[in-house]
C-alpha cells in the first residue's frame, strides 16, 4: 500500500517546488496544506490517514493525545534539530520516529537587522505615508553608530548580529547565564556584568536565547522597566522569553521607543490578537527562518529523512 505524507503549514505553497520529491513517488503520496489547523480535532481529522508528517519549526503541537489519535503515523520530520512542540516520549511509546533537518542561522540574523533598522528609521510609517500621499518626513531616525547594542545570548545567531552591529560602529555587549568572557572576546564584544546592566544601558536590545526553564519569562515587568524610554527591543528568538503582557503594557504606555517582534505566544496570530494593533510595534509573521535557501534545506532534507526511514536507517533523529 502506498504511504501518505502530509506537509503542514505550506503557507506560500512552495514546499513541492523547494526540493525534488520525485524519489518518493513510487511509494509515497505527498500532500500539502496551505492553512493552519487551529485545534487538535481538525488536525487529527486531516492526518487520520497519514503515515508521515513534515512540520515546520514548533508551530504545530504533537501532543500525547494527538499522537494517540493517529494510529497510522510512523514518522515526523521537523525542520531544525530541536522541537519542543513534539511530545517525544509519546512518539516513542507509539512507535513514531522523529527526525530533524539542518537550519541556517543567517536568515534569522538578517531579519533581526531588518526589524532593528526598520524601527530605528521609521521605515514602515514613512513608506506608508509616502505611498498614501501623506506628510513628507514625520520621523527623526535613531542613530546606530556610537550607540549601544545589547545582546541577550551570543550563540550562532547572536554572534552574527553582533558582528553587523560592530560593522555599524556600535558598542556591542552581551549577556546570558552561561556566557563566558572567552566567548565574548572571541566574537569581539564586551561581556555585560549583569542582565540588569545590559538592559539599563543599551539603546537596542536583541534577544537570541534558547527557550528553557531559565529563560522563560526572562524579561518580565521588572526587567522591561529597566529599559530606557528611548530604547528598542527586538525578539526573533522565542516569544516566551519576553512576558507578552508586560511588553504590550510597555508599548501602550510609551515606556520604550518601540519593539520589533517576529515570534508570538500563539501562531498564527488570531485576527483579534492585541499584538496586531499594538502601538510602537514592528511585527512580522515569524519570518526568521523563511528564506529560499532555508526552505531548500528543510524540504530537501525532509525527503532525505523519509528515504532513510523507509530504508530502515533513520537520520538526524530527535531529540
Amino acid at each position: 500500500m502506498r504511504l501518505r505524507c502530509a506537509v503542514l503549514d505550506d503557507f506560500q505553497r512552495v514546499a513541492l517546488d523547494s526540493a525534488d520529491w520525485s524519489p518518493l513517488a513510487p511509494g509515497v503520496e505527498v500532500v500539502t496544506y496551505d492553512r493552519h489547523f487551529d485545534d487538535e480535532d481538525s488536525l487529527a481529522e486531516a492526518l487520520a490517514d497519514v503515515d508521515i508528517v513534515v512540520t515546520l519549526r514548533e508551530r504545530v503541537a504533537f501532543s500525547a493525545s494527538l499522537i494517540a489519535r493517529l494510529p497510522r503515523l510512523r514518522l515526523i520530520v521537523a525542520s531544525g534539530m530541536r522541537n519542543g512542540a513534539i511530545d517525544h516520549a509519546a512518539a516513542a511509546a507509539h512507535g513514531v520516529t522523529v527526525c530533524g533537518t539542518e537550519s541556517a542561522v543567517a536568515p534569522a540574523a538578517e531579519l533581526t537587522w531588518a526589524l532593528l533598522l526598520g524601527l530605528a528609521r521609521g521605515i514602515v510609517r514613512e513608506n506608508t505615508a509616502l505611498r498614501a500621499g501623506g506628510p513628507w518626513q514625520q520621523t527623526v531616525g535613531a542613530d546606530l553608530h556610537g550607540r549601544r547594542l545589547g545582546l541577550l545570548g551570543l550563540g550562532r545567531i547572536g554572534a552574527r548580529v553582533a558582528r553587523v552591529g560592530l560593522a555599524f560602529g556600535m558598542e556591542v555587549s552581551a549577556w546570558s547565564a552561561n556566557l563566558t568572557r572567552e566567548r565574548a572576546d572571541e566574537v569581539g564584544v564586551a561581556l555585560a556584568p549583569s542582565k540588569e546592566e545590559l538592559l539599563s544601558t543599551a539603546d537596542f536590545v536583541s534577544v537570541h536565547l534558547v527557550l528553557g526553564e531559565r529563560t522563560r519569562g526572562l524579561l518580565g515587568p521588572a526587567e522591561l522597566a529597566l529599559l530606557q524610554p528611548t530604547a528598542y527591543l527586538v525578539n526573533t528568538s522565542r516569544a516566551a522569553v519576553v512576558d507578552q503582557e508586560a511588553l504590550l503594557a510597555a508599548l501602550h504606555e510609551g515606556r520604550i521607543a518601540g519593539a520589533g517582534v517576529d515570534v508570538y505566544d500563539i501562531e498564527p496570530l488570531p485576527a483579534d490578537h492585541p499584538m496586531r494593533t499594538a502601538p510602537r510595534l514592528l511585527a512580522t509573521p515569524h519570518l526568521g527562518y523563511v528564506s529560499r535557501a532555508n526552505y531548500a534545506t528543510y524540504y530537501g532534507q525532509a525527503v532525505e529523512a523519509i528515504q532513510a526511514y523507509l530504508a530502515g536507517s533513520p537520520v538526524r533523529r530527535l531529540p
